[in-house]
């Protein structure tokens, strides 16, 4: 009953720690308020509600989310390994809390991103902990081992969340 109870405040904490990652990262309010990158080099910060707006039924999406379609972004999340117990990996899922994809059912495809590191790059997975991923977002469906992905992020640098 101590693990039940740990795992449960553990979660409680971590959605608590999404809520707030997610209010730092809301999406703006227009199609003309998406901040562009400053240079090619740095990505465009994207929250889960942006994502969210997918809508993975119909393949509809918000003009902000559109305008996002090929260029290099950053979202922050939760590292799932598709192979059991790998600490590194070249391709993942990133998901918007703790476990997200340990539970059935899984998330929707509008919370799940596909990440494959460019050719010859690494990512350190950490599940327990909240992660930036930066690399260049497609909006495609692809099924993985937990169901159907709503994005894909082709992963330049993954490294630890920082406010």
């Amino acid at each position: 009953m101590v693990d039940a109870s740990r795992i449960f405040l553990f979660t409680t904490a971590a959605m608590l720690l999404l809520v707030t990652l997610s209010v730092a990262g809301d999406p703006p309010e227009s199609p003309a308020d998406v901040p562009p990158a400053a240079s090619a080099d740095e990505p465009i910060k994207v929250g889960w509600h942006l994502l969210a707006s997918l809508n993975y039924r119909t393949g509809e999406l918000s003009e902000e989310l559109a305008a996002l379609e090929g260029k290099l972004v950053k979202v922050p999340g939760y590292t799932v390994t598709l192979e059991d117990w790998a600490s590194s990996a070249k391709e993942f899922l990133l998901v918007p809390y703790v476990g997200a994809c340990i539970h059935t059912p899984p998330p929707p495809p509008n919370q799940l991103v596909y990440i494959k590191m460019e050719k010859g790059k690494w990512a350190f997975l950490n599940g327990w902990n909240p992660t930036w991923v930066e690399g260049v977002l497609k909006i495609e469906m692809t099924k993985s081992a937990y169901g159907y992905v709503g994005f894909t992020i082709t992963g330049k640098r993954v490294y630890p969340y920082e406010h």
